[in-house]
């Protein structure tokens, strides 16, 4: 594997762990919100930049089902983002201070609507590249051959994730957050810091496993249907 390649996974990873971070703000000091998620945009960039071939080959790749669905996913993730930095700027109190527009209740809504978003979002993206992922890692520890106890293993993984993902789901009031209503408390961080953060993860992870197993049924009626012309 090419150091590249690592060092964009490696960009990946740390804006991964930084918008985690930044998430639960009235459990840090502002100048910590700010500084991460500052550094989060930060790495997105660089990470645009190191994927720029794949905007320049938008026009020439082919519109299959996969292939739309991987474009309104990265659309959707680019305004989020676009959207949080927008705010950003609109509500700092430290970094951006002297640019700061509109600090306004409306406005901080706006950028926490987008954070809880992007979570949903992120994770929904990395389900579209599981597959590449997966291959990677298979690369990495050397495992060159299938096997169908690993391939239940990893099914049951996904299940079990997906079902704390519902449940984390309702944990953190996220339909709350995603809609904009008021919510009656907040995460008791005294109690359980980690069980924030593990409830995120299962979040994400929800909606990476829904994002490719609808890869994976489009791409098996993209076969079913390869099958049953040939045939007639």
């Amino acid at each position: 594997m090419k150091t590249p390649l690592l060092t964009r996974l490696g960009i990946v990873l740390a804006a991964a762990v930084l918008m985690l971070l930044a998430l639960p703000y009235y459990w840090q000091d502002n100048i910590f919100h700010e500084v991460a998620g500052t550094a989060m945009l930060v790495l997105l960039v660089a990470h645009n930049v190191f994927n720029r071939r794949w905007y320049a080959g938008l026009g020439h790749s082919p519109l299959d089902a996969r292939s739309v669905i991987n474009r309104a996913v990265v659309l959707c993730l680019a305004t989020v983002m676009l959207t949080l930095l927008v705010t950003s700027v609109m509500v700092s109190n430290t970094l951006f201070a002297a640019l700061a527009l509109d600090n306004s209740f409306r406005a901080k809504q706006f950028h926490a609507l987008a954070a809880y978003w992007g979570l949903i979002i992120v994770g929904a993206h990395v389900g579209m590249r599981w597959t590449q992922l997966m291959g990677i890692a298979r690369g990495v520890v050397g495992i060159k051959s299938a096997s169908s106890v690993r391939t239940w293993v990893l099914r049951l993984a996904a299940l079990a994730i997906a079902i704390q993902g519902v449940r984390s789901s309702f944990a953190l009031n996220i339909g709350s957050k995603l809609f904009l209503q008021p919510l009656p408390d907040w995460w008791d961080f005294g109690e359980s810091s980690a069980g924030f953060f593990l409830h995120c993860l299962a979040v994400a992870g929800l909606y990476a496993a829904v994002s490719y197993y609808v890869v994976v049924w489009t791409q098996h009626a993209k076969r079913v249907r390869v099958t049953d012309n040939v045939a007639n």
